[in-house]
């Protein structure tokens, strides 16, 4: 039986493989393109970790393939490197040692040194963690701790800013996670990221389409006072549920000056549930850290003015479709989904696994904090009220 070989991809079938693969196309899509399978382009893509590697370029500086021909011509018509370098616009020296290192007067071929001084350019650049041991050991042990890639790095920095052996992109920690070739960061971290995966994937656009509860005498995002949008003065809230199977839920809240963080267990969704366990939890904060709370268009909230009478808390609705009205709530619960799986019973975690998972994002540094923690930024509230 003959056995196939593999087939070689040139750079311009490798860029298309990843054009597609970053708009989001299926590998079973982009290898129909090439009347291929499906490993055959995840090999291509998964190599690299579903980065796509940067495209090689030629210095600016660099002599072209015609620069070279050129020189080859006047070779062969005996022309002297002085001769050959006024033509080209070069200096004689840079001619010269183009011809030295690439055979010679009488074996120089453009052809062939154009394609040495591509390959001799190619220079992989070390990674930082390489050899860092210090540095390797504080990303592991932040990882361990759930910490993002994007976390490590900006505290990392603020704690030793003078010190360039801790300056490390996020990126880097990633590619030294997503491409394992790089031998710097085990494999086994990966179960540290907060989506689990071993490799990047493109992002895809989508809506998801949500049914607009009837809440009676709503008062909509617009009419929520202007001081609330610059998110300078503390004591605004954001609220949503994050939601399991057999109708398990938890109240998620976060204060959008200090993206402080509060979690509530709840038995159901019911809206008297809701409503006790908000007015419960408003209790626990002091009246100038807890003026307005918005909430999306979800009838759990429709007795909201059960809530404002108990509270003399105001409660505003965000537009249809508009998850960006509370972005602060909607970016914790993506960060919460890593702790509660999208499918998982959430009907299992106590109140104080719920508080212990809320004190591990409040004592994340924020990037959006300049990586100042929820919790000091809160707590310098809290104080500034008493």
């Amino acid at each position: 039986m003959k056995r196939k070989t593999r087939t070689i991809y040139t750079a311009p079938q490798k860029a298309l493989m990843w054009d597609r693969w970053q708009k989001g196309y299926a590998l079973n899509t982009i290898a129909r393109l090439f009347d291929t399978s499906h490993a055959a382009i995840s090999n291509v893509v998964y190599e690299n970790g579903g980065i796509r590697p940067h495209q090689r370029k030629r210095a600016s500086t660099a002599l072209t393939l015609d620069e070279r021909e050129e020189i080859s011509r006047g070779l062969a018509t005996q022309l002297s490197l002085r001769a050959i370098a006024i033509q080209l616009g070069r200096s004689p020296s840079t001619v010269s040692r183009e011809i030295n290192r690439n055979g010679g007067y009488h074996r120089y071929r453009a052809a062939l040194a154009d394609k040495a001084a591509w390959n001799r350019a190619l220079r992989p650049k070390v990674c930082k963690l390489a050899g860092n041991h210090r540095l390797i050991r504080l990303i592991t042990n932040k990882l361990k701790q759930q910490w993002s890639p994007q976390q490590i790095a900006g505290w990392a920095k603020r704690l030793h800013p003078e010190d360039e052996r801790y300056h490390v992109s996020h990126e880097t920690i990633y590619k030294s996670l997503f491409i394992q070739a790089r031998g710097v960061l085990k494999k086994e971290l990966i179960q540290c990221l907060r989506t689990q995966r071993a490799r990047r994937y493109p992002k895809k656009s989508g809506l998801k389409g949500k049914g607009l509860g009837r809440i009676p005498n709503a008062m909509p995002i617009s009419e929520r006072p202007a001081s609330v949008e610059d998110r300078a003065v503390p004591g605004h809230w954001e609220g949503d549920l994050i939601v399991g199977p057999h109708g398990s839920c938890i109240a998620t809240l976060v204060e959008r000056h200090s993206r402080y963080v509060m979690l509530a267990k709840l038995e159901n969704k019911k809206t008297e549930t809701v409503i006790s366990a908000l007015i419960k939890q408003s209790k626990k904060l002091p009246e100038e850290l807890y003026k307005s709370l918005t909430w999306d268009r979800g009838s759990e909230l429709t007795n909201h003015h059960k809530f404002t009478l108990a509270t003399n808390i105001d409660v505003y609705f965000c537009d249809p479709q508009s998850p960006w009205q509370r972005g602060s709530n909607e970016n914790t619960n993506r960060l919460l989904r890593q702790y509660f799986p999208k499918g998982t019973d959430l009907s299992v975690h106590t109140q104080v696994q719920l508080n212990k998972v809320a004190r591990q994002l409040n004592e994340r540094p924020r990037k959006t904090l300049e990586y100042e923690t929820p919790a000091d930024r809160f707590n310098a509230c809290v104080a500034a009220t008493g």
